[in-house]
């Protein structure tokens, strides 16, 4: 399945560009779902029609899903009291109706992530459009399953998961404390559900369409979302300027409006795969005005860019690890070795990524910054790396 992940600054137009985007490949016959984490029914009114919390088809080929995270958690909650049902019982806790509990906070952003999950695996679909909420909330939402099951592995490391067969003899010779087995079990279960989202994310089939409006605000905000993006190893595959004005704007105050639009487009049009979507002068209303919004000319068959690893040997043999990261400042980069990890910092955002086994075998040597990409050297340490002949 092909996946399209579309995001933007708030206000830009992102729902109404995933719509048309949906809309024009089901006219196609492309079998299409819409996922869309906005929380009212803007896909419905853009659409003509209502959505629901259940996926709904709207239009032959196009189904619309707006998940429900309240009975989504409500669900969840019930299903880990029952399996925790033994532990509440000794601590005496009292259960939690359904009707008395609300989301806590992240709750909303798991829920679509595994309704994001579900709908990437179904066969009922060949194309899966994705309206993420905007760019502040979308860029900590796809960060969230690898930085989540990094905490569980720090917290519950696998290899220890042996453990729980001494448990009772352990306990019964020295009296040491060990998780209940739900626990490790909980645990394995999060960490399968959250690595079937990251392969849905990094899949080579998945790409990310940003939608802004041509301006300068608009501009900061895709050169920061596009460093966020490329840290995550998630590449940019087209840019949507969207409410653009036509070039026979009167001389009027958009006459301003129009020269600052064209300043922006021209410094769009190089580093992007840049597509433009013309303002129709009104909030669109139905399907014809969703097909006249169609951003042309995408490829639906591109796939992104995967997270590279050391792909070249010098011939002095040293390691080179390629990490591409446009728009970034050497200023504002910061690199940290700690353990099997490297703790890369790019102006606002953060990740910390585990060294290939190859790798880990090395001491870093020195970095540099060239033409939008991260070149991390690495030397062989002598000590891990046997000589030939031994």
């Amino acid at each position: 399945m092909r996946t399209i992940l579309i995001t933007g600054p708030g206000g830009s137009g992102r729902t109404t560009v995933a719509a048309a985007t949906a809309v024009d490949a089901a006219r196609e016959g492309t079998r299409t779902l819409l996922l869309s984490a906005d929380r009212t029914d803007t896909p419905g009114v853009a659409l003509g029609t209502g959505t629901g919390p259940t996926p709904t088809e709207v239009a032959p080929f196009l189904t619309v899903w707006r998940p429900d995270a309240v009975d989504r958690f409500r669900q969840d909650l019930t299903a880990f009291q029952t399996r925790a049902a033994n532990v509440l019982d000794l601590l005496g806790a009292a259960r939690l109706d359904g009707e008395e509990v609300t989301p806590l906070p992240g709750a909303e952003e798991l829920s679509f992530l595994r309704a994001l999950r579900d709908a990437a695996l179904s066969e009922r679909y060949d194309l899966l459009v994705v309206d993420l909420p905007a760019l502040p909330q979308a860029l900590p939402l796809l960060a969230l399953p690898e930085e989540l099951r990094r905490y569980l592995r720090r917290l519950l490391p696998p290899e220890r998961q042996a453990a729980r067969a001494l448990r009772p003899v352990l306990g019964r010779l020295a009296g040491v404390p060990m998780p209940a087995e739900w626990l490790y079990e909980t645990a394995a279960r999060w960490d399968v559900e959250l690595a079937a989202v990251e392969a849905v994310l990094t899949d080579r089939h998945t790409a990310v369409r940003l939608v802004a409006e041509p301006g300068p605000a608009g501009a900061d905000a895709v050169h920061t979302a596009t460093l966020g993006l490329a840290l995550r190893g998630l590449r940019t595959e087209a840019l949507i300027a969207n409410r653009v004005l036509p070039e026979t704007a009167p001389d009027t105050w958009l006459a301003g409006l129009l020269a600052q639009q064209r300043k922006a487009l021209a410094e769009w049009a190089e580093p992007y795969d840049l597509h433009t979507v013309p303002h129709l002068g009104r909030d669109p209303h139905g399907t014809d005005d969703l097909h006249a919004l169609a951003v042309p000319g995408v490829n639906p068959g591109s796939a992104p860019a995967e997270w590279p690893v050391a792909d070249c040997l010098a011939d002095d043999g040293v390691l080179v690890w390629h990490i591409p990261l446009p728009g970034a400042i050497r200023d504002e980069l910061d690199l940290i070795r700690r353990g099997d990890e490297l703790v890369i910092t790019a102006g606002p955002f953060r990740r910390i990524v585990p060294l290939p086994s190859a790798l880990r075998r090395c001491t870093v040597a020195g970095a540099a910054l060239r033409e939008g990409e991260l070149r991390i050297r690495f030397t062989p340490d002598p000590d891990l790396w046997p000589a030939v002949g031994r």
